[in-house]
């Protein structure tokens, strides 16, 4: 378990390795409370295409793994999408790119 030091301060969606990506990339954030999370994904339209988090997780460092397909399993074309993280601290949103 983390000491209270190590536990983030901050709701954070701190970034994407690598960025832009092609096949994966791995979405990292930062939760200061435990609780439910959304992780989510979006196109350039707004249209949700994803889901990688919808559970409790635990305070702390936090990652998720994205092989840019959507929620059928089908492969995205390539372009700007939107990771949207929420949590009872707040929402937070970052771009990634999936470049093919």
């Amino acid at each position: 378990t983390l000491s209270e030091a190590e536990i983030p301060t901050r709701l954070e969606l701190t970034g994407a390795a690598p960025n832009p990506f092609n096949p994966r990339t791995t979405l990292r954030f930062d939760l200061p409370r435990s609780g439910l999370v959304r992780l989510t994904l979006y196109d350039q339209r707004g249209r949700l295409v994803r889901t990688l988090v919808d559970s409790p997780l635990a305070a702390g460092h936090q990652s998720a793994d994205w092989d840019g397909l959507d929620h059928r399993g089908a492969p995205l074309p390539s372009g700007v999408y939107f990771a949207r993280l929420e949590s009872s601290q707040g929402v937070r949103t970052m771009k990634v790119t999936l470049a093919k």
